[in-house]
Order: C-alpha cells, then sequence, then structure tokens
C-alpha cells in the first residue's frame, strides 16, 4: 500500500459539459468551497451517421479547469454528478488528476494535508495530443478504431500574429488543435501507438502526447 507522502494534495479537476453550462460548474464549485475556475471553449464529437449527414456531427463543449485540494475535489466531483446528472448520456464528464504543488493562490497554497491511506487503483489515463489544425478529427477516428468512445478538441490561439507560447518546447499557434481522449487504463498504450504511427508523431513537428492518470471520473458511460 502507498504511503500518505506518496499522495498529491491537489487536483485539476476537468469538467467538459455543453455549450454554456460552464458558469453552473462554477456555481456549484463555489457551493462547494472553490472559489473559481476557468472556462476553455472546446467541441466534441458525435458518431451518429444522420447528425453527419446533417453536418451536426460537432458540438459545442466549455472544459471548466479547477484546482482544489482533495477534499473539495472529492466533494465537487460528487456535487456535479448529482447536480448534472452526469450518469445520463451527453451531460458532460469530470474527473481529476494529481497535481504536485499550487502557486499564486493564498486559498490553497498553505494546505498541507495529506489525505487518504493509499493511492487508487487507476482506471482511466487522459490522452492529450497537440497536432496542427486540421488533424484533430484524424486523431480522434484513429483512437476510435482502438476503443476510445470519442474526444473532446480545443483549438489553441494566441492573442497576437507576433506572440508565441510554448508546451513542451513545441509552440502553440492559432493552428494548432489540443485533443482530449479519456480511455480505460488498458487501452492507452494501443490508442497512443496507433496514434504515434497514423499521425507519424515521432517526425519533428508533427505532434506531441502526453499522458496523465485519473482518478474520480464521473460520466463515463461504459
Amino acid at each position: 500500500m502507498a504511503s500518505n507522502k506518496n499522495i498529491s494534495p491537489y487536483k485539476l479537476i476537468y469538467a467538459v459539459v455543453n455549450f454554456g453550462k460552464g458558469s453552473e460548474v462554477l456555481r456549484i464549485a463555489r457551493e462547494n468551497g472553490i472559489s473559481g475556475g476557468t472556462i476553455l471553449l472546446g467541441r466534441g464529437t458525435v458518431r451518429s451517421g444522420l447528425l453527419n449527414f446533417f453536418a451536426l456531427y460537432e458540438i459545442r463543449k466549455e472544459i471548466v479547469l479547477i484546482v482544489a485540494n482533495n477534499r473539495n475535489a472529492k466533494s465537487l466531483l460528487e456535487a456535479l454528478d448529482r447536480e448534472m446528472m452526469l450518469d445520463r448520456p451527453d451531460h458532460g464528464i469530470a474527473f481529476a488528476v494529481d497535481i504536485q504543488e499550487v502557486e499564486g493562490s493564498k486559498e490553497l497554497g498553505c494546505n498541507s494535508l495529506q489525505e487518504g491511506r493509499g493511492e487508487k487503483e487507476i482506471m482511466y489515463q487522459l490522452i492529450t495530443v497537440i497536432v496542427d489544425r486540421g488533424k484533430a478529427e484524424e486523431v480522434i477516428d484513429t483512437a476510435t478504431e482502438m476503443g476510445s468512445k470519442g474526444g473532446t478538441v480545443i483549438n489553441a490561439r494566441g492573442s497576437g500574429v507576433h506572440e508565441r507560447s510554448t508546451l513542451f518546447a513545441m509552440e502553440i499557434e492559432p493552428e494548432k488543435e489540443i485533443v482530449m481522449i479519456v480511455s480505460k487504463k488498458e487501452l492507452t498504450q494501443t490508442i497512443v501507438n496507433k496514434i504515434r504511427e497514423k499521425l507519424r508523431i515521432d517526425e519533428p513537428g508533427k505532434g506531441i502526447i502526453f499522458i496523465q492518470n485519473v482518478g474520480d471520473a464521473y460520466g463515463l458511460l461504459k
């Protein structure tokens, strides 16, 4: 059994919900002792022949990012599951990943709790893929072939033509897309290997992939 010192005291919560629901997520967060978060705009994909025929295969999404200590994170995830009915199809998903340190937050900076008696078994992982704009659908299609249920796409944009930001030494400009896929742990490596092969990720400038363990997760339909 893992000791307490190996357990992160903080979580980064991802809530992926339909467009317009991000503010509701933040309201529920405040009711559970968390002061705020960040909302990103993205899009999800729908696997429906009828919707594809009518060009309605993309749904606007909001991705809410919230940092919380373990206790508040657990409380928030349970509240989101209950109040937003995440057990129903197309109502959204919410999950958490570990983070080791938080700076710039008085609310979290003094938290020294070591919660839990051991690490839970990891059942899901978050696969994040950064590729050129227009390649996101190929990433999701490839992942779906290997057993994934779909993904969420975020357009990475700068605020000026001369600005550059980097993630893992790779420039993120308006022509990049970030794809987030939550996968069962046993499928992750198969999905990643296929994406690497299909999109030639190992070649310079073709993209980057990283994987994070997911703790508690809600709304991931079997």
